[in-house]
């Protein structure tokens, strides 16, 4: 069996036909350049293009270059983690595959890594290509996520990172199925230090985060990593109850004690419909949270392989990984 390689680099794909091949060759340069051994695990999380395709013939002209092919779209974060539970190296590098986030720093992250640091992630001094909501929303929710938990998630960073094979198998350790990886890394702790960099836009192709999923992702790190959401409910709860409290000796004064009368049923109808629309909410911020635990009590695999290629000689890093995922579906979690 081959010895583990030195760095894998972990490519989540979602229809990216037309611009697989450009960031193969920019992370073949890139990583040629480190003079040390790797591989590029690319995990299609279930294209409707010609994404695995492209993939499989990488890997027939490339033995460093391997597919992991899911049965079906399981998502990012899954795509992720499928990498990680199938990658080899002493060190794994996670990037996206539309080349927002450039291959060539990884030679800086691996120079951080030399220095000690145990993750070291890219953090965005500029988003090219962006509108303003994006931005604002994204520099919003990372800085509202911080203020509720009390793990110490970086602000404008995204899952283009290194990170040792130690924090790796912390990782894939934890198999919840709302995964949020940037806050389950920092969650994990470990050395940690930043690269700054610009983001590109894409190089081609759609953006495969559209406002939909990105609210999906805000509520997987909201649940996942905070219960203050809960609390906050309650707060208002008591607020609302003492407000309807105070306004009820009020009515009675005026009834008792003045000639003045509430005339029509305008302010009836208004107090109803803000009572009945928050508590509408809080039940919706509760059923998140049952929902949730409803999904992780199922015990069900995060996703399911169709082919594997290019992994027959694989690590032993590489197989216990994957025995981690065994263990965790026969135990029926």
């Amino acid at each position: 069996m081959q010895q583990a390689c030195f760095l894998s680099v972990v490519v989540p794909m979602y229809n990216e036909e037309e611009v697989i091949e450009v960031t193969y060759r920019r992370l073949k340069s890139a990583l040629d350049g480190l003079g040390e051994t790797y591989e590029i695990v690319f995990v299609n999380d279930g294209s409707r293009d010609r994404t695995a395709k492209i993939v499989r013939a990488l890997c027939e002209a490339d033995d460093t270059v391997k597919l992991v092919d899911f049965s079906r779209n399981f998502g990012h974060q899954i795509a992720v983690t499928a990498g990680m539970d199938y990658s080899s190296g002493r060190m794994v590098v996670l990037i996206d595959a539309d080349l927002q986030d450039p291959p060539e720093l990884i030679a800086d992250m691996v120079a951080k890594w030399r220095e000690g640091y145990d993750v070291v992630y890219g953090k965005r001094i500029e988003r090219k290509g962006e509108s303003w909501f994006k931005k604002v929303t994204a520099a919003a929710f990372y800085r509202l996520l911080r203020s509720m938990t009390s793990v110490n998630i970086p602000v404008d960073t995204g899952d283009f990172r290194l990170m040792d094979r130690k924090v790796c198998d912390a990782l894939t350790s934890m198999r919840e199925r709302s995964r949020f990886i940037r806050g389950m890394v920092s969650w994990a702790g470990f050395k940690q230090d930043s690269v700054e960099y610009v983001r590109d836009e894409r190089f081609a192709g759609e953006t495969k985060y559209p406002l939909r999923k990105m609210i999906k992702l805000s509520l997987d790190a909201m649940t996942s990593f905070s219960t203050k959401p809960l609390k906050i409910a309650s707060v208002l709860g008591f607020v609302l109850s003492a407000v309807g409290f105070v306004y009820l000796f009020v009515v009675l004064y005026q009834h008792f004690f003045t000639s003045t009368t509430t005339q029509g049923w305008t302010s009836l109808v208004a107090i109803s419909l803000l009572f009945h629309g928050i508590t509408l909410s809080l039940l919706g911020v509760l059923g998140e949270y049952i929902g949730r635990t409803y999904e992780e009590t199922k015990g069900r695999p995060l996703y399911l392989v169709s082919e594997a290629v290019n992994f027959s000689g694989a690590s032993e890093e590489s197989d216990r990984s994957r025995e981690k995922t065994r263990e965790w579906v026969g135990a029926g979690r």
